[in-house]
């Protein structure tokens, strides 16, 4: 219950220091109440720990700005978190993929995604025209596509970290070679792009035209939502398979995939 005490004054992180400490409380909280909303946390730690690591190794251009960028958007993820809980309204996105965990049927892999599409297809563009100047857009581009590299970069040490949870995704990996990796870096690299054309044009629009824009943006990024936790018939008897197998124990799984970064 910490995380609720947290909020009580709406004491938003303002470095990524600050966002990780957060985090930690969130998959705290989780752990406590067996809850899949921890799932989606520990990743979203691990991709931030990389992301710390890489400004202070003067990986990106501007380390002060990939920072605002980073609490910026992570800020987005923390205050729907807090809003759900609180049953106050979020967006419709989040709303989704928040829900997802008050049902036994998705597994790992789908609330990882529903988290992802929410994070990134909604929010990522929102806080990229946020932190940027006004007309300097282009200027975060060659920082925003570096995120791309260092997520790819995860892609393996998150699929070991789910096959210890989930052995038939293991195994898939290794019947299908590195297919799902090149599936994976499309989808993210995809998720990204499309992330990067709602900064745009966010950035030419007004106050009242951003509104209307983030709700149009939210009922696209809904009906991605939707077809994770609703896909073809083929995909859920996959789906249904990988479950048999998945441990169905939530502290298990969030501590596989928190993992520290070596």
């Amino acid at each position: 219950m910490e995380i609720l005490c947290y909020f009580r004054n709406m004491q938003l992180p303002r470095t990524i220091k600050e966002v990780i400490e957060v985090l930690d409380n969130i998959i705290e909280s989780s752990l406590t109440e067996e809850s899949t909303l921890g799932y989606f946390a520990a990743l979203y730690q691990k991709v931030t720990i990389k992301v710390q690591q890489g400004i202070a190794n003067g990986r990106f251009e501007n380390g002060p700005r990939m920072e605002r960028l980073d609490v910026i958007f992570a800020n987005r993820y923390i205050q729907a978190y807090h809003d759900f809980r609180a049953g106050k309204p979020v967006t419709k996105a989040w709303r989704l993929a928040f829900q997802a965990a008050q049902h036994k049927e998705p597994i790992i892999l789908q609330h990882l995604f529903l988290g992802m599409n929410a994070h990134i297809n909604l929010d990522l563009g929102i806080a990229a025209a946020e932190v940027a100047e006004p007309g300097q857009l282009q200027a975060l581009k060659g920082d925003f596509n570096e995120i791309n590299q260092l997520l790819f970069e995860l892609i393996d040490e998150i699929q070991d970290n789910l096959s210890g949870v989930s052995p038939l995704l293991g195994n898939l990996d290794f019947l299908i070679k590195d297919r799902d990796e090149q599936f994976a870096r499309f989808s993210m690299k995809a998720a990204r792009d499309h992330a990067w054309l709602v900064a745009q044009r966010m950035m030419i629009l007004g106050e009242d035209q951003r509104i209307e824009n983030i709700q149009s943006t939210d009922d696209y990024v809904v009906e991605l939502g939707n077809m994770i936790l609703h896909p073809s018939k083929l995909a859920r008897f996959g789906i249904w398979l990988i479950r048999l197998l998945e441990s169905k124990n939530v502290e298990r799984g969030i501590h596989s995939l928190r993992q520290q970064i070596v």
